[in-house]
């Protein structure tokens, strides 16, 4: 089993990377509503993402999963299950998930932009709880080496 502090550890890492991936989403998908990039480059460049950014939290399921942090993993489950959907809801001849010939009709910017906005809020709501957890990892065991109760050792 993995240590509860490798773990939290690593879960705020890639729960940091996710982070940065959304906020690179919103400053690509604003810069097509602006007209700075076109919407062939726009799609391919959130394409080219949107696999890293399932796999990354099916990595951080299955360690909740096999660590046994019940709570954790049933929150990030439905929130995993919406991703697999919209994978695999993708018509047949699109690009992707973002599809440059669909992106300006019915309104797809905003929605696209809506979802990222909805993912930041909950992978910066699960960034804290993961990072109370490291803490509480970190502080479960005694940081001060003692062989008796009086005596403190000052060296590592």
């Amino acid at each position: 089993m993995i240590a509860d502090t490798y773990l939290f550890s690593f879960t705020l890492i890639d729960t940091g990377a996710v982070l940065f991936l959304l906020i690179y989403f919103v400053l690509t998908i604003s810069d097509l509503e602006c007209d700075y990039i076109n919407a062939q480059q726009c799609c391919s460049r959130l394409n080219i993402w949107s696999i890293p950014k399932i796999a990354a939290h099916v990595i951080i399921i299955l360690l909740l999963l096999f660590t046994g942090h019940w709570v954790l993993f049933l929150v990030n489950i439905p929130f995993c299950a919406y991703l697999f959907y919209e994978f695999m809801t993708v018509p047949k001849g699109n690009m992707g998930i973002y599809d440059p010939a669909e992106i300006h009709n019915r309104g797809q910017i905003k929605k696209h932009m809506s979802l990222c906005m909805i993912y930041l809020g909950f992978y910066l709501i699960i960034f804290f709880i993961y990072l109370y957890n490291f803490i509480r990892a970190l502080l479960k065991d005694d940081p001060i080496k003692r062989q008796d109760d009086d005596e403190i050792i000052t060296d590592l």
